[in-house]
C-alpha cells in the first residue's frame, strides 16, 4: 500500500531526498527554505547520514562539491541571493561533471528582495547561471507530489549525465501544504557498491585495478580546455534531445497556449478550464 502524508513542499523535498539515497546535505539558512536543512538535520541521522549546516552558501556548495567528487549523493537547497552565492561553485562543480541536487526555493528580488514566493530566477536557473557556458538540469514543480517526484529524479539524472540537477520551486509551493504519495525507501548501497559504480570518476584513492581519479575544473592548456568544453556542449545537447518534460493541458486543437511553471501553471491550468466552459 502506498504510503501517505500530508506535507509542506520544503518537507516532501527532504523526505524525497533520503528516500532517493541522499545521505550527505550541506545548507545554510535563509528563508522560504528553512524547512528543509530542518527536516535533514534531524531525518538523515536515521539513515545514517550527515547534514552539516556550514558557514555560508559558499562553503555548503563546496563540500558538495567534495562530497560528490567521492561518488556521494549529496543535496544542498538555499533561495535566490544563497544561490548566487552558490554560482561559482555550481559552474566548479559542472566543470568537474559531477552529480549533486541543488534545490532552490526562489524568493522575490532583485537584491536582498524579500521573503514572497516568485519565479524570479526563470532565466539564472535555465541558462547556467555562473561563470562559463555550462547546464544544469532543470526540473520544475507545481504541487507538492511534483517537489517530492522531481527530487529523486534529479538525483537520477544527475548521475545519468554527471552533472548538477537543480529543483526550480518557488517559495509559495514551499509552504503549501497537500497529500503526497511517498517514493518507496530506496535501499542504501554499501561503499563497494558505490565504488563500482562510480570507479571511472570518483575520487575516493587507488584500487589495485585501477589508477586514481582527479577531480578537477582548472585546466591551463587552451587545447585541453577546448575538448573539455566540446564535451560539455555534446553532453548538453544529449540532455536536451532527451530529457526534456513538460506536461500539456487540453492543447490538441488549440488556438492559444499558455506556457508556465510552478504555482502560475496551476492558475494557467485552471484559467484554460474555466475559458472552455464558456
Amino acid at each position: 500500500m502506498s504510503e501517505k502524508k500530508l506535507m509542506k513542499g520544503n518537507e516532501a523535498i527532504a523526505e524525497a531526498a533520503i528516500r532517493g539515497g541522499c545521505r550527505y546535505f550541506f545548507g545554510y539558512p535563509i528563508t522560504p527554505q528553512n524547512e528543509i536543512p530542518e527536516y535533514m538535520s534531524w531525518r538523515i541521522r536515521e539513515v545514517g547520514g550527515d547534514f552539516v549546516q556550514a558557514e555560508s552558501e559558499v562553503a555548503a556548495i563546496n563540500m558538495v562539491y567534495g562530497a560528490a567528487g567521492a561518488g556521494a549523493r549529496a543535496m544542498t537547497s538555499s533561495s535566490s541571493p544563497g544561490i548566487s552565492l552558490k554560482q561559482e561553485g555550481i559552474s566548479y562543480i559542472a566543470c568537474a561533471e559531477l552529480p549533486c541536487v541543488i534545490v532552490n526555493m526562489v524568493r522575490s528580488g532583485p537584491g536582498l528582495g524579500g521573503i514572497l514566493a516568485s519565479q524570479c530566477d526563470y532565466f539564472q536557473t535555465v541558462k547556467g547561471g555562473g561563470h562559463g557556458d555550462y547546464r544544469l538540469i532543470v526540473l520544475a514543480p507545481a504541487s507538492v507530489q511534483e517537489m517530492h517526484d522531481h527530487v529523486g529524479l534529479g538525483m537520477d539524472l544527475a548521475f545519468k549525465y554527471r552533472n548538477p540537477a537543480m529543483i526550480l520551486a518557488d517559495g509559495a509551493i514551499g509552504q503549501m501544504m497537500e497529500k503526497v504519495v511517498l517514493a518507496p525507501q530506496r535501499p542504501r548501497k554499501t561503499e563497494e557498491e558505490i565504488r563500482q559504480e562510480c570507479r571511472t570518476w570518483a575520487s575516493y584513492g587507488k584500487d589495485a585495478d585501477r589508477e586514481r581519479n582527479v577531480v578537477t575544473s582548472l585546466e591551463l592548456q587552451s587545447e585541453v580546455m577546448e575538448k573539455i568544453n566540446q564535451r560539455l556542449q555534446a553532453k548538453y545537447k544529449a540532455m536536451e534531445e532527451n530529457e526534456v518534460r513538460y506536461e500539456a493541458i487540453d492543447c490538441d486543437d488549440a488556438d492559444y497556449v499558455i506556457v508556465a511553471f510552478g504555482s502560475s501553471a496551476r492558475i494557467c491550468s485552471a484559467t484554460v478550464e474555466m475559458l472552455s466552459l464558456i
